[in-house]
């Protein structure tokens, strides 16, 4: 393609609308993640073991994504696939936060909760790597990197801001007896972010025709472009080792900040806020390190800062809580490297004919695996926690043991990273 495209004004504008649009998602995904997902979960009644699993409900998802190899030879364009289902999937994140107010069991509550979340994360996985492809079509393959980074530092900034806000309010809610006022807040703020969602994703150029048929080939050839690929299921096997890794610990660890650590939601967000300007100076490096290395050594790096993290939260404990920042630093700057690599690290290795394929195959896998690890830690947690928080006889939360495990897999993964995937041949496309 001439380079020359990439500076017309329609490109330009397609990036700055995916900007944006990646922004308004992020803030989405703040409202039912963490702290804030937590305090709703357990407003309803849900137990800690289930707070956990219910969070990671994100990685089951993802097998709604294989759908997408079906779904990328619909008539339908990419633009019109992704505002249809990243539409609907916002507004029933949005009505997790209206449950509360609804005239039904407690145990309807739950059960209208998780169903909401799996419909939500469904609709918004099964156009993931269709719109990741469709908008980055617009960037320079050279520069994906730090088009990525920049991405990132914008949405983080602005999260920054907007976590901030909404702790605040929600706390403040809370120290009136109206936490369901803070829900209510929540979900108008939600509808509101979903308007600019949509009007961002109308203003991204839409895929040509030319572009909807690549791929769209026999079943036969995509198998053989994606798991006939060697060098494209070992990255399935480090997606699968990631996964499993971080929903090990991650999902369990908002009922930890605010229940055993008894950190309020707003000291949460500000505790987040500081990872997120660290990840904010890192991020841009790192876009630079990867476009001049390559996405998988960017990706090992990544995973250095992760194995950091894991380790100090072994040793978290409510006398030592100002170790769970430490943690909260070190996994926020480690996603700064795993988010912008986990999908431009597919066009390293896997023909750009079938990188929506791709996308889908890694992410349902490693999905379903991360899965099963945060059932596996659920069980864990509640082990530990009718033994009166111990371990063999040793004093210790779920989270430490958990976390520790998390740090066994994650080097398992630096491993596989640096003596496998990062001496295999690289495509340049």
């Amino acid at each position: 393609m001439d380079q020359d495209v990439y500076l017309s004004p329609a490109y330009r504008k397609a990036r700055a609308a995916y900007m944006a649009q990646c922004t308004f998602e992020y803030f989405v995904t703040l409202l039912v993640a963490d702290a804030f997902l937590a305090k709703l979960l357990s407003a309803i009644g849900v137990s800690d073991a289930v707070v956990g699993i219910i969070s990671s409900f994100i990685s089951v998802a993802f097998v709604f994504q294989l759908a997408s190899i079906f779904l990328v030879r619909s008539r339908l364009s990419a633009k019109s696939l992704v505002l249809i289902f990243d539409t609907s999937s916002q507004l029933f994140f949005m009505f997790i936060y209206l449950v509360p107010f609804l005239p039904v069991s407690e145990m309807t509550k739950k059960t209208l909760v998780v169903i909401s979340i799996l419909i939500a994360y469904a609709g918004k996985y099964l156009i993931t790597s269709i719109c990741y492809k469709w908008a980055n079509s617009y960037v320079d393959p050279a520069k994906r990197g730090s088009y990525a980074a920049n991405k990132e530092i914008i949405s983080l900034i602005s999260g920054i801001v907007f976590t901030a806000l909404v702790g605040w309010v929600i706390d403040r809610f809370e120290s009136i007896g109206n936490l369901n006022g803070g829900f209510l807040f929540i979900a108008v703020s939600m509808l509101l972010i979903n308007i600019c969602n949509f009007i961002t994703l109308m203003l991204i150029k839409k895929d040509s025709e030319k572009e909807r048929e690549e791929g769209a080939g026999k079943f036969s050839l995509v198998m053989r472009g994606t798991l006939g690929n060697r060098s494209f299921r070992h990255i399935i096997y480090l997606t699968v080792l990631w996964d499993a890794a971080r929903y090990f610990t991650v999902g369990f660890m908002g009922i930890f900040k605010t229940k055993d650590l008894m950190i309020s939601v707003f000291a949460v967000q500000v505790i987040n806020m500081a990872a997120n300007i660290c990840r904010i100076f890192v991020s841009r490096p790192l876009g630079r390190y990867s476009d001049k290395k390559s996405f998988a050594k960017g990706f090992e790096l990544a995973l250095y800062f992760a194995a950091a993290a894991f380790l100090a939260n072994v040793f978290t404990t409510p006398r030592h809580w100002y170790l769970v920042v430490v943690y909260t630093v070190f996994y926020n700057i480690s996603l700064a490297g795993t988010n912008q690599n986990t999908f431009n690290i597919t066009y390293s290795y896997v023909d750009k004919a079938y990188i929506t394929q791709a996308m889908a195959l890694k992410s349902s896998i490693g999905g379903i695996c991360g899965f099963g690890a945060s059932l596996l830690a659920g069980k864990i947690l509640n082990v530990i926690q009718a033994n009166g928080n111990t371990f063999l006889g040793v004093p210790m939360y779920a989270q430490q043991l958990l976390s520790l495990i998390s740090l066994l897999i994650v080097a398992a993964a630096i491993l596989f990273l640096h003596f496998v995937i990062a001496k295999q041949k690289v495509r340049i496309q």
